[in-house]
């Protein structure tokens, strides 16, 4: 294993003051992967206090003491050093009620997640893998420490990080582990919501969406569940060939690593069920699907308590996620005037996910979306005007030819960036000001 200068010096360190030291969880997990670890765990028999005594002379952060954490800083790296323990029950499906020290290694291992987590390295000592996480992680299994109902019960947590592990690892979830989840998965409303918006991005963001969340929409459904309706529910339409859910989650994956858009992907069709209508051929239409899908995502995602900057970025890729956009450059600065330069590249990986997601016929759509992608290049490559920042004129420019600060001001402003977007007038102070003075004249009469 490969590990840190800093995690052997904090292991170091506290052998030197007579305690056992390793390095646990995902930092051994991912070395065992051939990652990077980003975050270092160390497990030992120290209590907090004797750990913030053997670093005296570094910034030691009470992260937890309640819990046996403390956080010692090296430089600007955190190192979260835990003290052994035994959880006791878990009266509410998310938190021990409490928890008792002093165990052996072998204890402290036996209570986490699963087993790809419950694996220790000591550099003298090497690895301490009861519970054979290592052949796991070779499998590619996900597998729950001990009996996974209890690890469910005790903390409903655990289903979805499970679906989480699975999506970014990339590993199978063993078949006890994947039972035990489905028949714990209505404990998820047991779960703090701003804690399922953490374990949700983290697995919209990973791989084999549309397998994974098939084969365990309950537990999607139970985390939000208008999705519920969606499962299903077909189309009816030449344009799709997945039902409702389906097309979801297959548009989830085949979109970029933003998060945002991947989120909007899960969301985008959320309103269908509501709109559907049939015409006299029994073909399925979802008029105004836009606008009723981003109210809802605008609940779901209030209630997962997103941030408001994600919540407005989701809900206006989805309500003009199907809007009519064309290429030329008059409508590009339109949209990017209305939704600005990173929204409208969000919203044109939308569209190409979106597309990607339905039939043959829609998908010879998609030279249309990648010409809509490359005229909003276009537009920013040239520096093309689309805001009033951008205008070559501003309102000291204005109070020169005679137009006073106040609410005409900001008429004629505006209307010289509309006749510049849609190019009736250059960018260019001179004409600019030259027609901003026949307007002047014209709010004097």
């Amino acid at each position: 294993m490969l590990i840190s200068d800093g995690a052997r010096r904090v292991i170091a360190a506290l052998e030197a003051a007579g305690h056992e030291a390793y390095a646990v969880g995902g930092c051994v997990r991912d070395s065992l992967l051939g990652q990077t670890p980003k975050d270092w765990d160390i497990c030992t028999n120290a209590p907090p206090s004797r750990v913030a005594a053997v670093f005296a002379g570094e910034k030691v952060i009470n992260t937890g003491a309640k819990h046996g954490s403390v956080t010692v800083m090296l430089g600007a790296q955190p190192y979260e050093v835990t003290a052994f323990r035994i959880d006791g029950a878990y009266g509410d499906g998310r938190r021990p009620d409490s928890v008792a020290f002093g165990c052996s290694l072998r204890e402290d291992l036996a209570r986490r997640d699963f087993t790809c987590n419950a694996i220790a390295y000591n550099p003298s000592s090497g690895f301490t893998d009861p519970f054979g996480g290592a052949g796991d992680i070779k499998r590619k299994l996900l597998r729950c420490v001990g009996d996974p109902d209890c690890r469910f019960r005790e903390d409903s947590l655990r289903i979805l990080r499970a679906l989480r592990f699975a999506a970014t690892l990339g590993f199978a979830i063993a078949p006890d582990t994947a039972l035990a989840m489905e028949r714990c998965c209505g404990l998820a409303g047991n779960i703090a919501r701003e804690r399922v918006s953490t374990e949700l991005n983290g697995l919209v963001m990973g791989e084999g969406l549309t397998e994974l969340l098939t084969r365990h929409k309950r537990i999607m459904f139970e985390i939000i569940p208008p999705l519920s309706p969606a499962d299903g529910f077909e189309q009816r339409n030449p344009y799709h060939i997945y039902d409702v859910y389906t097309h979801l989650l297959v548009s989830a994956d085949a979109a970029p690593k933003d998060l945002t858009v991947r989120l909007t992907m899960l969301l985008h069709d959320i309103g269908k069920p509501a709109c559907y209508t049939a015409d006299e051929n029994g073909r399925g239409h979802f008029h105004g699907h836009g606008a009723v899908g981003a109210d809802m995502a605008r609940d779901i995602l209030r209630g997962l308590k997103y941030d408001n900057a994600a919540i407005k970025a989701i809900c206006e890729l989805i309500l003009h996620h199907d809007a009519k956009i064309n290429a030329d450059a008059a409508s590009v600065r339109r949209w990017l005037n209305k939704l600005g330069a990173r929204r409208m590249r969000q919203l044109t990986a939308v569209r190409r996910a979106d597309r990607m997601a339905q039939s043959a016929l829609a998908r010879e759509e998609l030279p249309q979306v990648d010409a809509l992608a490359q005229a909003i290049d276009n537009a920013l490559a040239e520096g093309q005007c689309f805001s009033l920042k951008s205008l070559a004129v501003n309102g000291r420019d204005l109070e020169g030819i005679g137009i006073q600060p106040g609410k005409r001001m900001g008429e004629i402003l505006t209307e010289l960036l509309q006749k510049v977007m849609d190019g009736e007038l250059p960018n260019e102070r001179e004409a600019l000001l030259a027609f901003a003075a026949t307007r002047r004249s014209a709010g004097r009469q």
